[in-house]
């Protein structure tokens, strides 16, 4: 898979590894992707479906020359997190 992607994955595995699916019923990973995936929180199912289409715009020949945008809006963001300190309590 391309890096313009991987931030996006990496997103997905975080977000589904914390939620209940995983946590509270002890599901695999993979299974709550796969079978309980209206179970994940809304934002792993946003995650899951940016995930998809970053995938898709990859064989998609228009993207190829113009770039990946799903996957660079991530990239964006995971560079924003690291820029801004955590605010301290």
């Amino acid at each position: 898979m391309s890096s313009s992607c991987e931030a996006l994955l990496r997103a997905l595995k975080e977000c589904v590894l914390n939620s209940d699916c995983v946590q509270k019923q002890g599901h695999l990973p993979s299974e709550c992707i796969k079978q309980h995936s209206n179970e994940l929180p809304e934002q792993c199912q946003l995650l899951r479906k940016s995930t998809f289409e970053c995938k898709r715009n990859m064989l998609d020949m228009r993207t190829r020359f113009r770039g990946n945008t799903v996957g660079m809006d991530a990239e964006k963001l995971r560079q924003q997190k690291i820029a801004t300190p955590p605010a301290e309590s």
